[in-house]
């Protein structure tokens, strides 16, 4: 079947077959390799990528079902030459080791900033009307969906805290 996606900014058509996963139509048809397969169950998060603007795991959905939608990537993000600040941050902090998990850290870590800055409250959010407030323990929660293999966990939510305390200062000075 011909689908429509629009990746990283890129409109472009595929010929699939329906049960191509969206993970696989990145990684085989498009050579966007960035995008892992780790688990291949949903389980590990290092196919995250953004659909929309919300975060999925790429592995479950199938590329048939996100026909005309708009797909970001971890390279539609940034390259080596000219990082995003969250992946500016990581190298800094050193917020993988290994790195086969980072890009899906990355781009949930993205998704993350853009729900607490929206008021989504997560599990541990104190009130549900409350605007949350992205301490280490909100951190731990809205990114339990992608592991790390090499525990990197301290210095992951440390390169996020860094893009969460630039990001606002730059709000406080714009005010």
């Amino acid at each position: 079947m011909i689908i429509t996606l629009t990746v990283n900014g890129r409109r472009t058509e595929l010929d699939l077959d329906p049960r191509t996963t969206l993970l696989d139509a990145l990684r085989h048809h498009l050579a966007l390799t960035g995008t892992k397969k780790g688990c291949d169950h949903g389980q590990c998060g290092a196919c995250t990528l953004l659909v929309n603007g919300r975060r999925i795991n790429s592995c479950l959905a199938l590329a048939a079902s996100h026909d005309g939608d708009e797909i970001t990537t971890i390279e539609g993000l940034g390259q080596p030459d000219a990082m995003s600040d969250l992946q500016a941050a990581f190298v800094q902090y050193d917020g993988y080791q290994c790195g086969y998990c980072t890009p899906g850290q990355i781009m949930s870590a993205k998704a993350m900033l853009a729900e607490v800055a929206e008021g989504w409250p997560s599990y541990v959010t104190r009130a549900l009307d409350d605007d949350p407030t992205l301490t280490d323990e909100e951190m731990a929660e809205r990114m339990s969906g992608n592991l790390c293999r090499c525990s990197a966990y301290p210095r992951i939510r440390q390169a996020i805290g860094a893009v969460r305390d630039a990001r606002a200062s730059r709000t406080e000075a714009a005010e």
